[in-house]
């Protein structure tokens, strides 16, 4: 016998009433989360921790990530580029496409495999093995000591690890272009300074 028979009450496992149920419960967690975020509540140990595991361990897969995406963009688009004599463009189409879209995009995605995952399974163990309770048992808010520390570190190391990432893709494109387009590396940085401006 199910749950849902045993209690009376229906529970909904799929479709919009699941949905509906895990984004109240992600706006209530960061609600939270909000309230919670004091500077005296503020466990700065666990966040200095939390910060190494969402940074420098996510630093090589995401940057890797990124230099094969600026490789392929570079791929895809300078041959284009080349044929319609417009070679003086691919640094600057290839770092606003990166700056604007895929860079932020695709880091977050990493990190929300990576470091999500990683986080979901330390809590849920956690949860199993009673420590959570025991976070009660003595005083402890487990939003204060668990939650709040890894969002920080998440908002804190995000940005950095997309400007190192930018960095990267950029690098990558511009090895793409001066080894196999034999584009001009001057030229190619160029235009990429040229047409980012501060907004991007």
């Amino acid at each position: 016998m199910t749950k849902s028979k045993r209690t009376g009450r229906a529970t909904p496992r799929t479709g919009l009433g699941l949905w509906l149920r895990r984004l109240l419960a992600a706006i209530l967690l960061g609600g939270q989360i909000l309230l919670h975020l004091r500077p005296n509540q503020i466990h700065r140990r666990n966040t200095i921790e939390q910060m190494a595991v969402v940074g420098p361990d996510s630093l090589t897969i995401t940057l890797i990530t990124a230099s094969f995406v600026g490789m392929v963009f570079t791929i895809q688009v300078a041959r284009e580029f080349i044929n319609f004599g417009a070679e003086t463009a691919v640094g600057g189409a290839l770092a606003i496409s990166l700056t604007r879209e895929l860079v932020p995009v695709l880091t977050a995605v990493v990190l929300a495999g990576r470091v999500g995952s990683a986080f979901a399974a330390e809590i849920g163990t956690m949860q199993v093995t009673e420590q959570i309770d025991a976070l009660y048992m003595l005083k402890t808010d487990p939003i204060d000591y668990l939650v709040l520390p890894r969002v920080l570190a998440c908002c804190l190391m995000l940005p950095i690890l997309t400007l190192l990432s930018l960095i990267t893709g950029i690098a990558g494109g511009l090895l793409i272009a001066t080894n196999l387009y034999d584009l001009s590396q001057a030229v190619f940085v160029d235009s990429a300074r040229n047409f980012l401006g501060l907004s991007d």
